[in-house]
């Protein structure tokens, strides 16, 4: 009785955790290769898993009511947006098409990022600005280079173009641990913090984007990946700013910032676990 009335007295809650649990087993169930039938271009466990994580958006973005809580609404968007942005394996199998989207979404912020990156020598000492620039000089191509993949495989998402575009996020991460690295060493303070901010904005970005292919790629093939990244995550995160890595993502997918942090924080972990 008591789980009944606790299920009455906070709806919201409930249909969060039942909607939570509903994509878990549908991505489950596609990681096993279940598909249940097809649904129009995708899968009945795909179109299940879309419809689910789309309802949480919306839980997540509802103010509540009158009677509701600021802690119970925070707590529950907090949960729904977990839900729908953790780049954890299950949520690879909703949709494909749908990773790809938010992979080429997020390459005008990478863009955006790099192009800063490019202004950042300017405003250091004039003994910081060759080392900066030493540490960030393939970042153009490279970013040109991911960018260009990720627009492939939205229009063509077949494997080969997959593997090259795992291939090159991690090149690309791998020059931004290194940046990070080594724009800490700037012993000028306004230079390092200069050097550093300019170099996190684009390592948001392009932690975003891993999460994102990790998310469509097989164990074997994140294995591979973090096999290839040799400067790992916990070198580089005493370097970063995760309250300003939270603000970007949140003005990214439209959420609260304090969600937003949380699944940085998460992703940061999970990608920590996986080797990188």
């Amino acid at each position: 009785m008591n789980s009944i009335a606790n299920i009455w007295n906070h709806p919201k809650t409930s249909a969060a955790g039942l909607l939570i649990a509903i994509a878990t087993i549908a991505g489950a169930l596609s990681q096993q290769g279940i598909t249940l039938g097809t649904a129009g271009t995708g899968t009945v466990v795909s179109l299940v898993c879309g419809i689910a994580t789309a309802l949480l958006g919306l839980l997540a973005k509802d103010p509540g009511g009158a009677s509701s809580s600021t802690g119970s609404t925070a707590k529950l968007g907090a949960w729904a947006l977990i839900s729908l942005l953790l780049p954890l394996p299950f949520i690879g199998g909703c949709s494909g098409v749908t990773v790809a989207q938010d992979i080429v979404n997020w390459t005008p912020a990478l863009q955006s990022a790099v192009a800063t990156v490019d202004s950042t020598a300017s405003l250091l000492a004039p003994a910081d600005a060759p080392i900066f620039v030493a540490a960030t000089v393939g970042f153009d191509a490279a970013s040109n280079l991911l960018v260009a993949q990720a627009k492939a495989y939205l229009a063509n998402p077949t494997a080969g173009v997959l593997a090259q575009m795992q291939a090159q996020v991690v090149t690309l991460q791998q020059q931004v641990n290194g940046a990070l690295l080594n724009s800490a060493k700037i012993t000028d303070p306004a230079s390092q913090q200069h050097a550093l901010a300019a170099v996190q904005a684009v390592a948001v970005v392009v932690s975003a984007i891993l999460a994102l292919v990790q998310s469509i790629s097989t164990k074997a093939q994140v294995a591979q990946m973090a096999a290839q990244s040799t400067i790992k995550l916990a070198q580089v995160r005493p370097f970063l700013d995760e309250a300003g890595a939270g603000r970007m993502v949140a003005a990214h997918y439209g959420e609260p910032t304090e969600p937003a942090r949380t699944q940085v924080a998460c992703a940061e972990a999970a990608e920590m676990q996986a080797g990188f």
